[in-house]
């Protein structure tokens, strides 16, 4: 089975390496993340990944910028803010975004041109 790959990006680099360790504790996840703008952009031009995690700590202008970039490479992977809380939330968070992005994936439409 193939795993979930996500990519991390946040400011604080303790929290980021426990949510590094939390979503490779997962054994359908796998993770890579930095605290550095230039090297997010970077491992997301190199790899492939379904799904970027934005942490905390994250000015407004870098915010608009990975997400409009990121958009403009792939607009099919999500891009999700994670608050904090816990392990708990954090599977939570990641969860409903493949969820998401599952049923997208499959919706049928009737007409292409409504």
């Amino acid at each position: 089975m193939k795993k979930i790959q996500i990519l991390v990006y946040g400011k604080h680099t303790e929290i980021l390496e426990t949510v590094l360790r939390l979503i490779n504790n997962n054994e359908q996840w796998q993770g890579d993340g930095s605290t550095e703008e230039e090297k997010v952009i970077e491992l997301f031009q190199l790899n492939k990944y379904d799904l970027v995690l934005l942490g905390g700590g994250i000015s407004e202008t870098s915010e608009k910028k990975i997400r409009a970039l990121f958009g403009r490479l792939n607009a099919e992977i999500p891009i999700i803010q994670h608050y904090g809380g816990g392990s708990g939330l954090l599977k939570s968070e990641i969860e409903t975004a493949l969820q998401q992005m599952q049923s997208n994936r499959f919706q049928i439409t009737d007409n292409p041109f409504a």
